[in-house]
């Protein structure tokens, strides 16, 4: 019985140290959205709860202003809108909290120019 104890104990203790390992070696995570007046590329570095940097590259259609936001329609979640600011044309970079659970998160990016405004919207999954 002690034998299934310590193994069960070790095996938390490795499952543990998995999870943690992922969160904090995770990848960037990238969504390419398409709308009908802009294309735009999301780079989350790194996809976490608390504070994240946000780069964006508007690859199709101009646009001068661009703004995220995200929700958590599982949980009622909703969190104030992050404006960017261009670093280059195209190139828009926003820091700030985004996410305050792990769990699945509809982004939003709200981008305005000449060609008027569009939210372009896609699901990300973010971990701890």
């Amino acid at each position: 019985m002690r034998r299934l104890i310590a193994l069960a104990a070790l095996l938390a203790a490795a499952a543990a140290l998995f999870v943690a390992g992922r969160a904090l070696g995770a990848e960037p995570l990238t969504l390419t959205i398409a709308g009908s007046r802009y294309t735009a590329t999301v780079v989350i570095d790194p996809p976490r709860t608390g504070a994240v940097v946000v780069e964006t590259r508007v690859t199709s259609g101009d646009a001068d202003g661009l703004a995220l936001s995200a929700v958590m329609p599982d949980m009622g979640h909703a969190m104030p809108e992050l404006s960017a600011a261009e670093r280059e044309p195209g190139r828009f970079v926003a820091e700030g909290e985004l996410f305050t659970m792990s769990g699945v998160w509809d982004v939003s990016i709200r981008l305005t120019g000449p060609a008027g405004e569009e939210t372009l919207t896609a699901k990300a999954l973010i971990s701890g």
